[in-house]
């Protein structure tokens, strides 16, 4: 076996382990407002999102040849560089998601990935080594604005929908029209998970491809190869499953509180923007729109938002870019001088020992699918279940993501 392969199998391994962080990390967008409002059971809730995390990941491949060709200009480096770049990229990604994470902060794992990319890019290739834009998109137009629109008007979109929704029903049973949307709710959140899957799941796959061809076992005009879309696949449904009740902690009772026609509306509002995005190659933030969906769904309701909240995931969507970008580059300085098989090894290993003192950090308070429901600021019970939601959840398991 050569360096150069056992490179490859360290870039795909971390690759796979970027997209099952994106799992856990973005279950949140498609279930938090149907954990909330009690449309689903926290359990049941993140297996149904993890099976269709893992049907949508075989639905499309347009957002995966955007990563692979829209980030790194492939005619200015090619072989052992170009494995890098993708490596540090990775590493860069996963380290802001675990970090964000610990804190409960929805960030997007997308431009985590992109940022990481496009430091250790910067870092190895400088200014020109990015596609910033090109006839076929670029990082501008095809990462950046999306990024600042897509929020804006899922936000739009959700707001009309839920004063419309209240308007309608303004005369009806307040009982039977909650039963009602829940049972809407379980079919809007998963076609969230559907989507989530079909534009998250291809950005690992557009990783994995750029790999593929720096080692020289595929060219840009390749296909998708089956076993790169099975792997991230499974991937992203394994992280999926595993919860991120961190997360949906915070997008399900402390941005606003949630009731199922809101639920309902967030949910529409974010899949019809992401299977769109998705169409076009766009790889969308599927956490600023699920986000910028429940914040309309508080203000479509008139409802109060906590916006000392929304000020921190702003600050933390602002930060993502620049931070993961930061840290790609740093370990591409540090992979490419220490030089070698040796230098992608000190790199792993330090983001093997990073990733273990943000999980022991993150057992000082756990959130598990028994008190992911707890309100803001509510003591847990023993075992960090909330009294109040311990006969609800009887019989669930208290893994912590």
């Amino acid at each position: 076996m050569t360096v150069e392969l056992l490179i490859l199998l360290v870039v795909i391994v971390t690759a796979l382990a970027f997209d099952f962080t994106n799992g856990f990390h973005d279950t949140a967008n498609a279930m938090a407002t149907s954990i909330a409002t009690g449309a689903l059971r926290p359990r049941v809730a993140v297996t149904l999102s993890a099976v269709l995390n893992l049907v949508g990941a075989f639905l499309s491949v347009a957002v995966a040849a955007t990563v692979a060709e829209g980030i790194v200009r492939l005619g200015a480096v090619s072989g052992h560089d170009l494995l890098l770049i993708v490596y540090a990229g990775l590493v860069g990604g996963i380290l802001w998601n675990l970090l964000t994470w610990l804190f409960g902060l929805p960030s997007s794992s997308s431009h985590a990935l992109f940022g990481g990319l496009i430091g250790a890019t910067l870092a190895a290739l400088g200014w020109n080594g990015v596609v910033w834009v090109s006839a076929e998109g670029g990082v501008i137009n095809k990462i950046v604005i999306p990024a600042l629109l897509a929020p804006v008007v899922a936000g739009l979109v959700s707001t009309i929908g839920t004063w419309s929704v209240y308007r309608i029903t303004r005369g009806a049973d307040p009982d039977k029209v909650a039963t009602g949307f829940r049972w809407g709710q379980v079919g809007s959140a998963s076609l969230v998970s559907l989507a989530h899957g079909t534009n998250d799941a291809q950005k690992t796959m557009g990783v994995i491809f750029l790999a593929l061809v720096a080692y020289g076992e595929l060219s840009p005009d390749s296909t998708m190869p089956l076993w790169v879309m099975a792997a991230c696949a499974f991937a992203i449904a394994a992280g999926t499953y595993l919860g991120g009740w961190r997360i949906i902690r915070t997008l399900g009772k402390k941005l606003v509180d949630i009731d199922s026609p809101q639920g309902l509306a967030a949910e529409s509002a974010s899949a019809a923007i992401i299977l769109t995005s998705a169409h076009f190659g766009l790889p969308l933030s599927t956490t600023q729109t699920v986000t910028g969906a429940i914040l309309g769904t508080g203000l479509g309701k008139g409802a109060e938002v906590r916006w000392g909240v929304m000020g921190r995931m702003v600050v933390a969507w602002l930060l993502t870019l620049p931070a993961a970008g930061i840290v790609g580059a740093f370990c591409w300085a540090l992979a490419y001088y220490i030089g070698g098989l040796a230098g992608v090894l000190v790199v792993f290993t330090l983001l093997i020992a990073l990733a273990t003192v943000i999980y022991r950090r993150s057992l000082r308070d756990k959130v598990s699918s028994g008190n992911v429901n707890a309100p803001p600021g509510a003591d847990p019970g023993p075992g960090g279940n909330s009294p109040a939601q311990q006969p609800r959840v009887a019989g669930s398991t208290s893994e912590e993501a």
